[in-house]
């Protein structure tokens, strides 16, 4: 084998091995995404379950009954604080009625709501 064969060779190796942790990176970030559409669809699920629609929306947006939780939702400490702690018209609800999976796949589905497009200034140009 020529030096300049060698040199190709340990050229090529070095992209695969740079490839390496590209790839399994991917595979962690796909694998999550999966993990995540399935929280958000059990949170839809328990959004409509446990009445939140009908005050907060379908979509979160808020009405006069109830403040808008989406599409910028709160951060997720907040949310369960607020949702067990509340004085408001709102009763509190403890762990027995809502469980902390459900409120964090509530906060899932929350998140994925998107912004109206008349909120989006580039999109109304």
């Amino acid at each position: 084998m020529s030096g300049r064969s060698r040199a190709r060779e340990a050229s090529s190796m070095r992209s695969v091995r740079g490839l390496v942790p590209a790839v399994l990176a991917a595979g962690v970030l796909l694998s999550c995404g999966g993990a995540f559409a399935a929280s958000a669809e059990k949170g839809k699920a328990a959004f409509i379950q446990h009445g939140c629609w009908q005050c907060h929306g379908m979509q979160g947006q808020g009405s006069t009954a109830g403040p808008k939780l989406a599409p910028d939702a709160m951060p997720i400490e907040t949310f369960t604080a607020f949702v067990r702690t509340t004085n408001r018209a709102m009763r509190p609800y403890s762990e027995a009625i809502l469980s902390n999976g459900d409120l964090e796949d509530i906060h899932a589905y929350l998140q994925t709501i998107p912004k109206p497009a008349e909120s989006i200034p580039l999109l109304n140009q």
